[in-house]
């Protein structure tokens, strides 16, 4: 079992920038593809990035190309999201979960979930 427990999250204005954390618990997390959601309310859970086991990385391009950047450190068992120009489109809540691909992460398949933590952006 692996524990995912996301942390960074809070109330920015529009132009911010935000870096939000997944520390991993229970097992090493460095065979994992490792991956980053949102569900903005009243909206389905989307993805936004996924970075691979060897730090290869893929992104929604319809969202948040150019502006985030995943990234890991397999000996802290920990994965990143650096968000930058925030607008408050990009309020919600963000997840990071662990997969067996980066692929598998674009398609929702997850094993494991974190919890959440809430973004908000203010105009």
């Amino acid at each position: 079992q692996v524990q995912l427990v996301e942390s960074g999250g809070g109330l920015v204005q529009a132009g911010d920038s935000l870096r939000l954390s997944c520390t991993a618990s229970g097992r090493t997390i460095s065979a994992y593809a490792m991956g980053w959601f949102r569900q903005a309310p009243g909206k389905e859970r989307e993805f936004v990035a996924a970075i691979s086991w060897g730090g290869r990385t893929i992104y929604n391009l319809d969202s948040v190309k150019g502006r985030f950047t995943a990234s890991r450190d397999n000996a802290k068992n920990t994965a990143s999201l650096q968000m930058n120009s925030l607008n408050p489109e990009d309020t919600a809540v963000y997840y990071c979960a662990a997969g067996s691909t980066t692929g598998e992460l674009a398609r929702m398949r997850a094993d494991y979930w974190g919890q959440g933590t809430q973004v908000t952006v203010s105009s």
